[in-house]
């Protein structure tokens, strides 16, 4: 009976009113105005019908009219892309979603606009038109999305994306012949110099181009090189030509090919000239600066950085001061880009350290840059290698004169807006893009947030502790959020901690995160005993997360960042192991008296155990509002008496808002023991409660949804539990009974739950129930 009844249904004739929609969404071009001013039940029926060109032009109608057009676009979202969304994505606008979706797929190929009639409009461009919803773009594989937005045709989305975009990243790239480099030149230059791009990220990069990477860093740092190697230049920016002269200042002429050719013709003769070596003299200080970032740390003064990475191209002082010191007075001093071309031109080498760094090698080299071989400027007395101050431990071709590829010339460069992250995961660098990276850092003052994970950085972490340490000595210094991540470590998370606190106390947010350790001789702790006598200056540090490659928790390297750190607000400890009871004693103690803001402290794979009494006190503590036991064999070898003090601390807290309990193999009994938490006689406050991975089994949670339920009913209806996480929970084992608890839980709070399939649970789970 129903399917004749949807079948009669089908057979209906559409009505006047349907009829009537279609026509007029087929002719939206001339009745588009009169359109916009039908009354809201009307446009209600009729935006539906709209091809995305004429719903997007509808938006401001429809909200003059009350009408929210998220159920259209999700309507396309589903139809067009269908693909679902992963969980935990929360879709504010799907608008925006849709549009943005929409336009990297068409740019990179993967949609046919003439799918669908929605799509398929001859006024819709489907990349001019969604750009402006674009607030962040990948780019992957060999930039063919670069090249296409540098084409001529598309300078008009160009200019939108340099006003929509904010996170640009790259992911799978690969190595890139001279033209896609000279679009992407171009791209990045738009974006970021002249852009609002705030963020650059690059993901799984295992053999990633030493050229490209260093364009992508440099140019993200808002480094302008001279780019007459690939075939473009600052001077075809418009918007550079633009700025130039709203200051007063002359268009900067980059040097032709001829005049890069007689200037080689005449390197021999300008060798010999004083002029030649006090530029070439200068020069070599300024690259000295660059590929010594201890030694920059102290000319800092000399070669200043605008906080905000100013677009005006003005002389390096210390370089302008001692042209006029050795040079005739001039007024184009000033002029930083005239100042610059000048210097490039009268010198002996006035491309090689950038053709050395940023052009690709030469056929025989396969399209790969050999940051290793010999070049002219070896050959040059003032030529700058690898400085004791900035050494890359434990490599020794980092050591090799002329072997870094980190040599930028701050001659040859002009400062441009940078961006105030930047995250590099899966790419490993070498020693000599950790020195390049180094130098980059010493004058980043822009930047805010920096993310290295799994980089291989290894020995050469030292490296750029030294220009963090520099960078945190200059004037507007922003950085403050730093995570590494890796496989090694030369030296202990605590250690490591220690050195970056102390060189930047002006942190907020600190994540190490270290697989392994491998101990090189004379380096940590062990080589260096006296330096955990240091104590750290007090720092702004507010959040703090540690993992550890399973190694002791010494408390003589932690508790001085705790008393230095009187901000600080979460604590994260991750696989440490506890040597002896009196140590997490003492990070208690030392959390009661010099972290009184502290309100979310978490403890993950780390062996408690034996720790029953710690973990009371914490239970207690009338500061703490989140709670997090992860994997931490609470009950490995505890009573019930430890299960009803804990409940009875719990209850008794009414501070106490959050308490993650994941993998301490609760059960059923102990899952049922914990509803009494809400029970009548409770003052707890706690509003959420993770029992993920912890053995539950369907008839276990319909036990402590029964006795829930009780509790609520005794308080009235008066509880502040809202949310119960579930996930990876023995729930397959009954279906139905599963069911009918998760539909009662619902009725008192949020749930949160999986189809994980226990079979694929380990032995030591199943061994305990």
């Amino acid at each position: 009976a129903q399917s004749e009844a949807t079948a009669m249904a089908e057979e209906r004739p559409p009505s006047l009113f349907a009829l009537s929609a279609v026509a007029v969404s087929r002719s939206m071009g001339a009745l588009e105005r009169d359109v916009w001013a039908l009354p809201g039940h009307v446009l209600r029926g009729l935006l539906p019908l709209l091809s995305v060109f004429r719903l997007e032009r509808a938006e401001a109608a429809a909200q003059r009219a009350g009408i929210s057009t998220q159920p259209i676009w999700r309507k396309l979202w589903d139809d067009v892309m269908k693909t679902r969304l992963p969980y935990s994505e929360n879709v504010t606008c799907w608008r925006k979603k849709f549009l943005e979706t929409l336009f990297s797929n068409v740019l990179h190929g993967m949609l046919d606009v003439s799918s669908d009639w929605r799509l398929n409009d001859r006024h819709f461009s489907p990349l001019l038109h969604s750009s402006p919803h674009v607030s962040q773009l990948t780019l992957c594989n060999m930039l063919q999305g670069a090249v296409e937005l540098a084409a001529q045709h598309n300078r008009k989305v160009l200019e939108n994306l340099a006003v929509s975009l904010r996170i640009l990243k790259f992911q799978h790239l690969r190595s890139s012949d001279q033209s896609v480099k000279r679009s992407l030149v171009f791209l990045l230059h738009r974006l970021i110099h002249h852009g609002c791009v705030s963020q650059v990220t690059m993901y799984s990069w295992p053999v990633p181009d030493s050229g490209l990477l260093l364009l992508i860093l440099s140019m993200s740092a808002g480094f302008w090189c001279s780019a007459s190697a690939l075939g473009y230049d600052s001077n075809s920016c418009g918007l550079c030509r633009q700025e130039d002269e709203a200051q007063g200042r002359e268009p900067a002429q980059e040097p032709t090919e001829r005049d890069r050719s007689d200037a080689e013709n005449q390197k021999g003769s300008a060798a010999a000239t004083g002029e030649a070596d006090e530029v070439k003299g200068a020069s070599a200080r300024l690259d000295s600066v660059l590929s010594a970032p201890s030694q920059a740390g102290s000319s800092s003064s000399r070669v200043p950085c605008s906080p905000r990475g100013r677009r005006g191209r003005r002389c390096p002082h210390g370089l302008a001061a001692q042209r006029k010191a050795r040079r005739r007075p001039s007024p184009a001093v000033g002029r930083k880009r005239r100042c610059l071309r000048r210097s490039r031109g009268s010198s002996a080498h006035s491309e090689d350290l950038y053709d050395f760094v940023f052009s690709v090698a030469r056929e025989d080299n396969s399209g790969l840059l050999d940051i290793n071989s010999t070049t002219e400027g070896e050959d040059d007395p003032n030529w700058t290698g690898c400085s004791s101050g900035s050494a890359c431990v434990g490599h020794a071709g980092c050591k090799k004169r002329g072997a870094c590829a980190g040599l930028l010339p701050l001659f040859a460069l002009c400062r441009f807006r940078s961006v105030s992250t930047l995250e590099l995961f899966s790419i490993p660098l070498s020693a000599e893009m950790c020195r390049t990276l180094s130098n980059l850092l010493c004058f980043w003052v822009s930047l805010e947030n920096l993310v290295l994970s799994y980089n291989g950085l290894g020995a050469n972490i030292s490296c750029l502790l030294n220009g963090l340490q520099t960078l945190s000595r200059q004037p507007g210094c922003r950085l403050h959020l730093l995570r590494l991540s890796d496989v090694f470590s030369p030296m202990s998370c605590l250690e490591l901690m220690r050195q970056l606190l102390s060189s930047l106390p002006q942190l907020r947010t600190l994540s190490i995160s270290i697989d392994l350790r491998y101990q090189v001789e004379g380096n940590g702790p062990e080589g260096n005993p006296s330096c955990t006598e240091v104590e750290i200056p007090e720092c702004c540090l507010e959040q703090l997360k540690i993992r550890f490659p399973r190694e002791p928790l010494d408390t003589t390297l932690l508790l001085p960042v705790l008393r230095a750190s009187k901000s600080l607000q979460q604590l994260s400890l991750d696989s440490a192991t506890l040597p002896c009871s009196q140590e997490l004693g003492l990070l208690l103690e030392a959390l009661r008296e010099c972290n009184p803001n502290l309100k979310k402290l978490s403890f993950h794979d780390v062996n408690l155990a034996e720790h029953q009494k710690e973990v009371l006190l914490l239970l207690q503590d009338p500061i703490l509002e989140e709670i997090t036991f992860s994997f931490c064999q609470l009950f490995e070898s505890s009573t019930s008496e430890f299960l009803s003090e804990m409940i009875d601390a719990v209850k008794r807290n009414s501070c106490l808002k959050s308490l993650r309990l994941p993998g301490n193999r609760l059960g059923n009994h102990r899952l049922v023991a914990l509803a009494d938490i809400f029970s009548e006689d409770s003052s707890s406050s706690l509003c959420q409660l993770d029992i993920s991975s912890n053995c539950i089994k369907p008839d276990g949670l319909l036990e402590f949804t029964k006795k829930l339920e009780g509790h609520v009913q005794q308080r009235g209806g008066q509880i502040q539990f809202t949310h119960l996480r579930l996930f990876q929970n023995w729930l397959d084992r009954d279906a139905e009974t599963a069911q009918e608890a998760l539909r009662r839980l619902k009725a008192v709070c949020s749930v949160v739950s999986d189809s994980w399939e226990s079979t694929k649970v380990l032995a030591d789970y199943i061994s305990i129930m």
